[in-house]
């Protein structure tokens, strides 16, 4: 812009030339304005391109949980086994990717989702609006039940009988938030885990621990002493947590979920981990 002003003062100084300088300038000035807002344009369009391929095309599809929480994902040794790390793997594999499995706070997932440390976030979560608000969910998968475990010489003996109790549940958890709102913040301890929970409770903490069904029949099995009540807590849907603007990942996952809804993966899966009684 300064070049032409200049350009124009001296044009008027010099009147024989003044239409010659002008075009020629103008001219000028519109090819050079003309190849930086192209090579400005290509350059970010590249940039986009390269970050684009390097997002798609990395062929890791990670996948954030909480590895305490069987049968839905637990430890083997080193290595985190179960429901939804099986499903995940068809998944990866249905996309042509490769599973890394990252354990984190159960509290941590739907951040980690939110902010792109991890593609997708499974850990037998349920689909509720709090989380809605941050991360879009998948088609459900799976049926979690909410139920209370109370050691076996408990008064507790149905839903009815939590109030004025000391409930322990796992922090982030729709089982603790359902208990919050219920009975109050103060009635509820939150744990990192449903195995400290389940330790509490062991230890005269808590008066009893709400938890999915399926983890809790593994630590009623693993200790002596506690019982399922048969009263359910709560009905849920599970599903995976995937970032709001990857919506093509998204898309891609309730495909493969379909597909293996459809030819019997699923329930294989959940058959060989959850016996039927």
């Amino acid at each position: 812009m300064k070049k032409k002003l200049v350009a124009i003062a001296l044009c008027s100084a010099f009147a024989f030339s003044m239409t010659a300088c002008g075009a020629s300038d103008d001219a000028a000035a519109d090819k050079s304005a003309a190849e930086t807002e192209n090579n400005t344009e290509e350059g970010s369009a590249e940039a986009s391109t390269e970050q684009e391929a390097s997002a798609d095309d990395d062929g890791i599809l990670t996948m954030g949980t909480n590895a305490a929480f069987p049968p839905y994902e637990y430890y083997d040794g080193d290595t985190i086994v179960g429901i939804d790390p099986e499903i995940a793997a068809l998944i990866a594999d249905e996309l042509g990717m490769e599973l890394e499995i990252i354990d984190m706070d159960f509290s941590s997932i739907v951040t980690s989702v939110q902010t792109g440390k991890i593609d997708i976030g499974m850990a037998g979560m349920t689909v509720d609006p709090d989380r809605l608000e941050n991360v879009n969910f998948s088609d459900s998968y799976a049926t979690g039940v909410q139920v209370i475990i109370v050691p076996e010489d408990s008064d507790i003996a149905s839903v009815d009988d939590l109030e004025g109790k000391l409930i322990g549940t796992q922090e982030g958890t729709t089982g603790a938030q359902y208990c919050m709102d219920q009975y109050g913040n103060d009635a509820v301890i939150a744990y990192t885990n449903g195995a400290t929970a389940v330790q509490a409770l062991q230890q005269g903490k808590v008066d009893c621990v709400v938890i999915d069904q399926q983890p809790a029949i593994a630590f009623v099995d693993a200790n002596e002493g506690l019982k399922i009540l048969e009263t359910e807590y709560a009905v849920e849907d599970y599903a995976i947590a995937v970032a709001k603007e990857n919506t093509d990942l998204l898309d891609k996952i309730n495909a493969a979920l379909a597909k293996f809804t459809e030819d019997g993966s699923i329930q294989a899966i959940l058959d060989k981990y959850i016996v039927a009684e």
